[in-house]
């Protein structure tokens, strides 16, 4: 019996050794200048190779972090790789709901356009509270993207037809939403199954809602990646 697993677990190693190794290219060159689009967490990973694709394409990008260190970093590197000097860093808390009310009323008084925005920001099952005391996984996963959207909403009605990516996991499908017990955080990795789940419930209603403005709503699962 324990050989049997380990062979398996040898195999599943090796099915995603392979599946890291092989590099993926998006086939889509489609200009996207004049766009502007924002990232919440664009400094590494799924974020900051997202930030630097929009950039190559000619978008405004502004990415949207709480390490202002690694954010300049992550900034001088997205100019770079990009060729592009059309990309701006902000400071935003995700874990913080009056840190995101005062982001967004600066960002409808600063800019003039919203295109695209991709709710990347998420942080693993923790065992952790955030300041306003809800588990820090639902709230930076789930309602801080849910208030920032809903914040950002008639900017990106205004210059429709622009989008809504919220960048969830296919966990979502081991837990189911107890609404009495929403901040339940005993078990971490439940918590952040919970808050995927949110964010898929949420992407479907604001799809069914936005759609007549001209707003498309999706959740992508990224799978399996190397974050660099």
């Amino acid at each position: 019996m324990y050989a049997l697993i380990t062979v398996l677990a040898a195999l599943l190693l090796v099915l995603i050794l392979r599946h890291l190794k092989r590099r993926r290219v998006c086939l889509d060159v489609k200009r996207l200048d004049g766009k502007t689009a924002l990232i919440t967490d664009g400094i590494s990973g799924i974020g900051k190779e997202t930030a630097i694709a929009l950039a190559k394409r000619g978008a405004r990008v502004i990415i949207a972090s709480q390490d202002e260190e690694k954010g300049e970093s992550a900034l001088r590197q997205i100019k770079r790789e990009s060729v592009s000097m059309n990309v701006k860093l902000v400071y935003l808390n995700m874990a913080n709901l009056q840190c995101i009310r005062n982001f967004c009323k600066e960002f409808l008084q600063n800019e003039k356009r919203l295109d695209i925005l991709i709710n990347n920001a998420g942080v693993p099952a923790l065992l952790d509270w955030t300041e306003n005391g809800f588990s820090l996984c639902f709230g930076v996963n789930h309602l801080g993207t849910f208030l920032l959207t809903n914040l950002l909403l008639d900017m990106l009605k205004s210059c429709s037809p622009s989008r809504v990516v919220t960048v969830t996991s296919d966990v979502y499908k081991y837990q189911k939403l107890d609404f009495a017990e929403l901040n339940y955080n005993i078990v971490p990795l439940f918590t952040y199954c919970r808050s995927k789940l949110a964010n898929i419930y949420f992407t479907h209603e604001l799809a069914n809602q936005m759609e007549r403005h001209g707003v498309t709503a999706c959740a992508v699962h990224p799978g399996l990646y190397r974050a660099l």
